[in-house]
Parts: structure tokens; sequence; C-alpha cells
């Protein structure tokens, strides 16, 4: 395989992740797909050999390339805002292909894209990156040309939005009603996947609120006697049984931890690997839109994992 060919091969690999990026920044089908092409075209001009982090660097492009999309369509519709049939007239044509929208918007949540237009493109951007995708602070930051923490407090304004909107995870299922049931399952199983890398990206930063607010109220963390063994070994005080969000936040808060994302018997979860093998799972129970029990398992027998 010549050098081409492989960063096409390990682009293809990406462009899923990177179309779902674009996509939740765009709202746009066509957009979004514009944003994906643009990085690959810069990927093809790139010193490949210098980059490190290759999906990192990738997801950085979309990200600069969706950002700057949305300040153009923000200056736009002030130009336009005695106009509407003009605006009408954009509307209708970044929407390409109708049917292949409306399923990805399923898969996205139709009133978390509404609340999410709402927000300023810096803000979308810092909430999208961090909340949905678990991209650091730091790694934003430069991206919207603020300090890390700046670049949090836009993260955090975004969600307190989002949340008083009364949209966040649950609004995939919301919006997967109605819809044939291999579209209703795919967009239920994006809500879960974007809860739980909520999940996670709250729990690396230390933010206790943006832990608190995924957790449902009754919430039980179980863990099983093989990771309580583990965790003991690691100096971590572990229970059978947590019971309630508070504690289960404090629980996760801060934990100098690395899972993966994965599904775990199909369903969105994360793993934590040891040497490259996985060594403990943790299974999400979702519910009206919030985790309500997580069962952590270091005995793996007959589980089926695959990383995401």
């Amino acid at each position: 395989m010549n050098e081409h060919d492989w960063l096409v091969e390990r682009f293809e690999t990406d462009r899923p992740r990177l179309r779902a990026v674009a996509y939740r920044m765009l709202g746009s089908l066509s957009e979004a797909d514009d944003a994906v092409q643009e990085a690959w075209i810069r990927l093809s001009r790139a010193d490949v050999d210098a980059v490190e982090n290759l999906s990192g660097w990738l997801t950085t492009i979309v990200a600069r390339v969706s950002l700057n999309m949305l300040k153009s369509r923000k200056s736009r519709r002030e130009d336009l805002v005695d106009a509407p049939e003009d605006a009408a007239a954009h509307r209708a044509e970044v929407i390409a292909d109708p049917e292949q929208e409306a399923m990805l918007a399923d898969s996205v949540g139709l009133a978390l894209l509404v609340v999410l237009d709402t927000l300023t493109p810096a803000e979308r951007l810092a909430f999208v990156l961090h909340d949905m995708f678990a991209v650091p602070y730091e790694e934003i930051a430069p991206i919207v040309d603020r300090t890390p923490a700046a670049a949090r407090q836009l993260a955090s304004r975004a969600r307190r939005r989002v949340q008083q909107a009364g949209a966040g995870a649950n609004a995939a299922d919301a919006g997967a009603r109605g819809a044939g049931d291999d579209t209703a399952d795919a967009a239920a199983q994006a809500g879960r996947a974007d809860l739980v890398r909520a999940f996670l990206a709250a729990s690396r930063e230390g933010e206790f609120e943006a832990l608190l607010a995924v957790l449902d109220p009754d919430i039980v963390l179980r863990t099983d006697d093989s990771a309580i063994r583990m965790a003991d070994a690691a100096n971590w005080n572990t229970v059978p049984e947590v019971h309630g969000a508070d504690a289960v936040t404090r629980a996760f808060l801060n934990r100098t931890w690395s899972p993966v994302t994965a599904l775990v018997d199909g369903s969105p979860g994360l793993v934590w690997a040891h040497d490259g093998a996985p060594r403990v799972v943790f299974r999400f129970a979702i519910d009206g839109g919030r985790i309500a029990a997580i069962d952590v398992q270091a005995d793996l027998a007959g589980i089926d994992i695959v990383l995401t």
C-alpha cells in the first residue's frame, strides 16, 4: 500500500466521527460533508509524519472549519435580517438530502439541534467538543482563541442553556418517536452514547454540576467483587453499592482514570484496559435521559466488548 492509499484508508476510518462532530456543530448534512471534505484537502497537503495524533489533528481541523462556517452563517443572517425569503432559500439550499438529514437529526435529537442553534459559535464548539466528544479544554482553547478556563466557561454557559431548555441527552429519544424501528433504535443508541461521553468528560474535568446533571437522583452504582478487589489494590475505597446522585458524583469526580468508550454487549459503555487488554467494563442504564444505574464489572466472562 502506497502512502496515498494509506492516507485515504486512515481518513475513511475517522470520517464517521468527523462527520458527527461537524453535524453537531452545523446542524446541516451538506455543510458537515463540506467541512469533512475540507479536512481531507488539508490532510492531503499536510506533512503527516509531523502529526503525532492524526485523529486529534483532524478533529481540530473539522472544528475550526465548522467554527468559521458558523461565523459566516451568522454574518449572512444579520445581512439578511430584512430578507426572510433569502434566509429561507439558504436553509433549503443547505438541506441537500432531506431524508438523510432527518435520519441524522433523529440520531442527535431535533430539540438539541434547536437549542444548539441559539448558542454563539464559540459556545457551540466548546459544548459539542467537550460534552459530546470528550475533547479536553486544553485542546479546545486554541480553536476558539481563548484560555482553557475561558473555554470551560463557554461550555458551562452552553450546558446551562441546554439543560434549561429541557434538551440534553433525552432529546435523541424524543426525536426518535414516530420514526421507524431501525431509525428509532439508532437515535436512542446515539443518545445513550452522547450521555456516556458527557459523563466521562465531566468526570475527567472534575465538573461537579455537569456530572450531577447527567445522573438520575436515585442512581445506583454497583461494583462486582472482582472490581472491588482491583480497586482495593489501587487504594480506591469502593463498596458494593452506592446510592444517590450526589454520592455517585463524588465517587467519580476527579478520578485519574482513562477508560475509553465501547459497546458493551451492544450498548454504549466504558472500558478500562491495561496493556491493551480490557480489565473493567462500565455498563450504563438510561432512564428519562439520565443515567439511572452504573454497573462496574471486572468479571468479563461472556461479555462482548467492541471499542469505539
